[in-house]
């Protein structure tokens, strides 16, 4: 592959603060963030409540105005990392044991997808999760790859990082 320049961004922006997710029940849901997912929060309205973890990015949870919240789509799934694949198996079992608890509906087998193995589940929001295994960092060793052709990540011939190469492709 060829490096191209990069054109300057039209805006100076200094980093991605924070996502927003809709939520039913501000009170169960905070539980279910710092309960189940191990958030760290804070209440920031009788409405809100601020979630992080693990660094500075935050997710903004907000009670819904409607009472016909819709599910959120799969390709918008909020992403979870783990250290290994085995660790993803652990929170498999986990998420399928706590299902009723926590009111979580649809659970995807673990499988090799997207360069990562992971699983995704939606909570009693009806919000979309993934739980896969990445290095330290996350997805930033796709930086340190490069722009990929064809299908790259989304093989499942792709080069995973070596930390998430013991489950078959």
């Amino acid at each position: 592959m060829t490096e191209t320049a990069k054109p300057e961004p039209a805006l100076n922006l200094n980093f991605y603060s924070h996502a927003t997710l809709e939520c039913r029940d501000i009170v169960q849901t905070r539980k279910f963030f710092e309960e189940f997912l191990g958030f760290e929060t804070v209440q920031m309205a009788d409405v809100s409540f601020w979630a992080r973890l693990g660094g500075d990015q935050i997710i903004v949870v907000v009670k819904s105005p409607s009472s016909e919240k819709p599910t959120m789509p799969f390709l918008n799934h909020n992403g979870l990392d783990v250290a290994t694949e085995k660790e993803v198996d652990a929170a498999y079992e986990i998420v399928k044991r706590d299902q009723e608890k926590w009111g979580i509906k649809k659970i995807t087998r673990p499988v090799v997808q997207h360069g990562t193995y992971c699983f995704y589940f939606w909570d009693a929001d009806d919000n979309a999760w993934e739980i896969l295994c990445n290095p330290k960092g996350g997805y930033s060793w796709g930086f340190d790859l490069g722009d990929q052709e064809g299908a790259g990540h989304m093989s499942r011939d792709f080069k995973r990082p070596e930390s998430t190469i013991t489950k078959e492709r």
